[in-house]
């Protein structure tokens, strides 16, 4: 199968064009590097079933005959969004329609990497996907929660009235290797606070909750999801849930700092609880994640330790 992955230089979709080159199919991988780095991709520059364009997907462009497309491309880290908000918003809307046009005129199967943050600061807890979510469309993270609800709705457009045999998978909190060390993410901040012996930064009084997924069983929940029949979307992330200060705890623990915590005050719009139900996924795919957050943070340990490092020579 030959796959197109748009934002496949980027953490998550990097660790999938991996598994598909894995799974023997051919992969161009599409991105105009904004967030995404090309040493994510350094180990894939002789391998010749893969290919890289160097391509904003929010522009019309044409990647050839394929048979798949992943579309991923978007900043997804709260740093990036907010730093990049115009291009959230056209990668999101722009970038979602020429991604579904092109699925269209190859008779492509198309699979949108939506978000959880599409449940904004959720007034049902754990989020199902019949839950149409609480998101203030004006707030500084509109442009990332409301470029995905965007993109979430030109998909089922072209399902419904396209035919394009589309997909769409809510992504919660996911973390490992290739996690860039600045993106803002809870993880990344606490694991580069923790290596280089700063105290750990909790926003608000770290009461509030999240579900970290360790990124292979974020993968095999996507291509999962992907060789699926379900056009609705689907919740794939990890459904145990830590609060900040729990998540601090495991952070410290696994790298063996000896950091303190600093509080600061909770951003705007901050979500208070995030948890995915994912009773849908594993009734309809059999999955359900198997790496707890102690040992992926483990796995883990080494790639932080060497961007730290990075960092610091």
């Amino acid at each position: 199968m030959h796959v197109l992955v748009t934002g496949g230089a980027g953490f998550l979709g990097s660790h999938l064009c991996d598994a598909l080159l894995a799974e023997g199919h051919s992969v161009v991988c599409a991105d105009n590097l904004l967030t995404g780095r090309m040493e994510n991709l350094a180990h894939l520059q002789h391998e010749p079933r893969f290919k890289f364009l160097e391509q904003d997907v929010s522009r019309p462009f044409d990647a050839g005959k394929v048979d798949y497309i992943f579309h991923f491309a978007s900043p997804a880290s709260p740093v990036d969004y907010l730093e990049h908000a115009i291009e959230t918003l056209q990668v999101g809307s722009l970038g979602s329609l020429n991604c579904l046009e092109l699925a269209q005129k190859y008779g492509a199967r198309f699979l949108l990497a939506s978000t959880s943050e599409c449940y904004g600061d959720p007034l049902e807890h754990p989020q199902k996907e019949t839950y149409w979510g609480h998101v203030n469309p004006v707030g500084p993270r509109s442009v990332y929660d409301e470029s995905k609800r965007f993109a979430e709705a030109a998909t089922m457009a072209y399902y419904r009235h396209r035919r394009v045999d589309t997909r769409i998978v809510r992504i919660f909190n996911t973390y490992g290797p290739r996690l860039q060390i600045s993106d803002g993410r809870v993880i990344s901040n606490f694991m580069k606070q923790a290596l280089r012996g700063e105290a750990l930064t909790v926003y608000g009084d770290g009461s509030q909750t999240r579900s970290f997924c360790y990124v292979s069983d974020e993968v095999a929940g996507i291509l999962a999801l992907s060789k699926s029949d379900e056009h609705e979307p689907t919740n794939i992330g990890n459904p145990v849930e830590f609060t900040i200060l729990e998540c601090a705890e495991a952070v410290l623990e696994v790298t063996g700092s000896s950091s303190k915590l600093r509080f600061e005050p909770l951003p705007q719009d901050d979500p208070r609880q995030r948890r995915p139900d994912i009773s849908k996924a594993k009734h309809l795919l059999g999955w359900e994640p198997t790496i707890d957050l102690r040992s992926g943070l483990r796995l883990s340990l080494d790639y932080f330790k060497s961007a730290v490092q990075a960092r610091l020579s």
